[in-house]
């Protein structure tokens, strides 16, 4: 068994230690404001409760491993001192993903992921409504843990107001585990869900992901794509070039030789199929067709 002194280590190999082995951990997917009160929306893994009177949490936006910068969450928390923590259940966690690529500070993560914002009763920052419980914060201390990159920054919230959807409660009004439906954050590509085991996504594009809000309406809209499909068509660069569309169409015309003429409903079908398989470039292109 390797014994390693963790200042012998680069501070990204400590980091991967550190996230592969402290796993499953929960999900803050955190909304805020900026003094503007534009909004931003980001997930963390550094989470946990730690106290029910006061009922207390605490996450950790820890300043990044490559560039020593940090996240535009810490900024409009310390502007603000308001936070909602939203669960992330397995309905929303491509969307989450998605939500994570470092877009401008002028980009609205949740226009981005196809989330929808949902006012909050105590604090400034939208809630979302898909997830399943969603706990309205104020920052009661911000601890900086050091100035180098990988240094963590402890928000410690105080939950001034709790939403539980209807749909994890049971007939007791408690809520049931195997309704909520909770993700939780491993190392590498992985996540864990709690009725699962562990499933993979790949990791967001270093370049930025299109998002949803520049998908065209009827697939935007789609009645068949799932919030996880879309969250996954999200993370592409660009949508496949209209020649490109065509050449496919009519390479899969004898496998689907009712594609020219099929209705969205059904293309959105099909599109599923790839999506399954992690196609997004096949994906596309029959939802562009």
């Amino acid at each position: 068994m390797p014994s390693l002194d963790p200042k012998s280590l680069s501070t990204s190999k400590l980091h991967s230690y550190l996230l592969s082995a402290v796993a499953p951990r929960p999900i803050a997917f955190a909304s805020t404001v900026d003094a503007g009160g534009n909004p931003n929306l980001s997930p963390f893994s550094f989470f946990n409760v730690f106290s029910a009177n006061p009922p207390i949490m605490i996450f950790s936006p820890a300043r990044r491993v490559r560039d020593n910068t940090t996240k535009h969450t810490l900024k409009n928390i310390e502007a603000t001192k308001e936070v909602v923590i939203n669960m992330v259940n397995f309905d929303i966690v491509y969307q989450m993903s998605l939500s994570s690529m470092e877009y401008p500070e002028d980009v609205n993560e949740f226009e981005k992921a196809g989330l929808t914002m949902l006012k909050s009763d105590v604090v400034k920052p939208f809630r979302v409504a898909e997830s399943p419980v969603q706990f309205e914060c104020k920052v009661n201390d911000i601890i900086k843990l050091g100035t180098d990159g990988g240094a963590g920054n402890l928000i410690i919230c105080e939950v001034v107001r709790m939403h539980i959807d209807d749909e994890v409660l049971d007939e007791n009004e408690a809520i049931d585990q195997k309704k909520l439906d909770l993700v939780a954050r491993a190392g590498g590509n992985y996540y864990s869900r709690a009725k699962k085991g562990f499933f993979e996504i790949p990791k967001p594009l270093s370049t930025l992901g299109i998002g949803v809000d520049s998908f065209p309406d009827y697939v935007r809209n789609s009645m068949v794509l799932t919030g996880n499909d879309l969250g996954m068509l999200g993370n592409i660069e660009r949508l496949p070039s209209e020649e490109s569309v065509k050449d496919f169409i009519e390479e899969v015309g004898e496998r689907y030789p009712n594609i020219k003429t099929a209705t969205h409903h059904e293309k959105h079908k099909l599109a599923r199929n790839y999506l399954s398989f992690g196609d997004l470039e096949s994906a596309w292109k029959i939802l562009l067709s």
